[in-house]
């Protein structure tokens, strides 16, 4: 079975979509990976994944998104894909398209987040549905990641009940496991964050639509009354991204935290970056099922994070962490002051969050779970 995997930038494929790759070649399968040219495409094809580059629109510019469409049915028509399996929205419905004008006969999207949300103007929200219930008609089968996705999937008329499953997100329970990873001070100690800070962390692009800027004010707010209480923000902003930054903001940060706001850029070591964390905030705006969240879980972290689909679905208020809402820089505030004041309560929502991320967010039975549909859906079609 010949397999393409479609994604706007190799970011996405490095940190997303390699162990589904891995556990399609493990069945005999043969996958080729496309999306734009970017800085991990060497190293992974050293590693031996096969990979084409397109330039692929990363907005709905009309001639970018050409462009990228007829590149695609070149391919497509030259490779003769079995499965087109496509991720991130303007990729997707671009894929999609290219896949139905060329005659694919098994195309799967895997909805990482909808782009529309509850947060947006009414009728961009009924835009980009509508657009949606069209390319679900290019579309066989719709993963989501969090179970509210695939409900809306539904309620929105983009597919069918029977055509739509909600498959979660998981993360390598062995590489995040506390007791694997080099202690707390060795990790602190590299940052140059004493031992006895009270660490707030946030793990993401460095855009205003993660919640960078809310976190950047909270932390404004707390710098004169809470002297302990350090924040770490560790990614960057993607070259290749058409999201507002946040550099003014972080720029007043600083001027106001000074050594206690560290920015290290974007790292490998995300589990010792957790483990130097008290606690990991993620105050986006839309998500489909953050694995930064459950990232943090495993690591028994706390987590304070947006009421918002997806990150909803995998904390439990009070439970494992807390929820405020949406561009609510006070509120994020105060949460993070409740659990500074009280670490103790802390240790056992972290506690629980890794009870719960052990259950429910192991990678490989995520990974299971769609390589059991896609080859049930192949059979079906006479595809091996």
């Amino acid at each position: 079975m010949k397999i393409c995997q479609l994604c706007a930038v190799d970011f996405t494929l490095k940190n997303f979509l390699l162990p589904l790759i891995d556990g399609m070649q493990a069945r005999g399968w043969q996958v080729s990976s496309v999306c734009s040219a970017g800085s991990f495409v060497n190293a992974l094809r050293a590693q031996g994944y096969r990979i084409e580059t397109i330039e692929i629109a990363r907005s709905m510019n009309p001639l970018a998104a050409l462009r990228s469409l007829f590149a695609l049915i070149g391919l497509f028509r030259r490779e003769r894909y079995d499965v087109l399996h496509v991720h991130t929205p303007v990729a997707a419905l671009i894929g999609r398209l290219a896949a139905w004008l060329t005659g694919i006969p098994l195309v799967i999207y895997t909805a990482h987040g909808f782009y529309f949300h509850d947060d947006m103007p009414v009728r961009k929200y009924k835009l980009f549905v509508a657009i949606e219930r069209l390319a679900g008609h290019m579309t066989d089968i719709i993963f989501t990641q969090s179970a509210e996705d695939a409900h809306t999937a539904v309620a929105e008329r983009i597919i069918s009940a029977e055509r739509v499953q909600a498959i979660g997100n998981g993360v390598d329970a062995s590489r995040f496991d506390p007791r694997r990873v080099s202690t707390r001070q060795l990790a602190r100690d590299a940052l140059g964050i004493p031992a006895d800070a009270f660490v707030v962390g946030l793990i993401g692009r460095q855009v205003r639509e993660k919640g960078v800027a809310d976190f950047l004010l909270a932390a404004q707010r707390l710098a004169g009354t809470y002297p302990q209480i350090w924040f770490l923000l560790v990614g960057d902003r993607l070259a290749s991204d058409h999201a507002v930054g946040v550099a003014t903001e972080f720029a007043m940060a600083q001027a106001v935290l000074g050594a206690r706001l560290v920015a290290p850029g974007l790292r490998g070591d995300i589990p010792e970056m957790l483990n130097a964390m008290d606690l990991f905030c993620l105050p986006s705006w839309r998500e489909g099922m953050p694995r930064t969240i459950i990232e943090a879980m495993m690591m028994a972290k706390p987590v304070l994070a947006t009421d918002i689909r997806g990150s909803r679905e995998e904390v439990v208020h009070e439970k494992t962490g807390l929820l405020v809402p949406v561009r609510s820089p006070e509120l994020l505030a105060a949460a993070i002051e409740r659990l500074a004041d009280n670490p103790a309560w802390g240790l056992m929502l972290g506690a629980a969050g890794r009870e719960r991320a052990l259950r429910l967010y192991d990678e490989k039975n995520v990974v299971a779970m769609q390589l059991e549909r896609i080859g049930s859906e192949a059979s079906l079609r006479g595809i091996r």
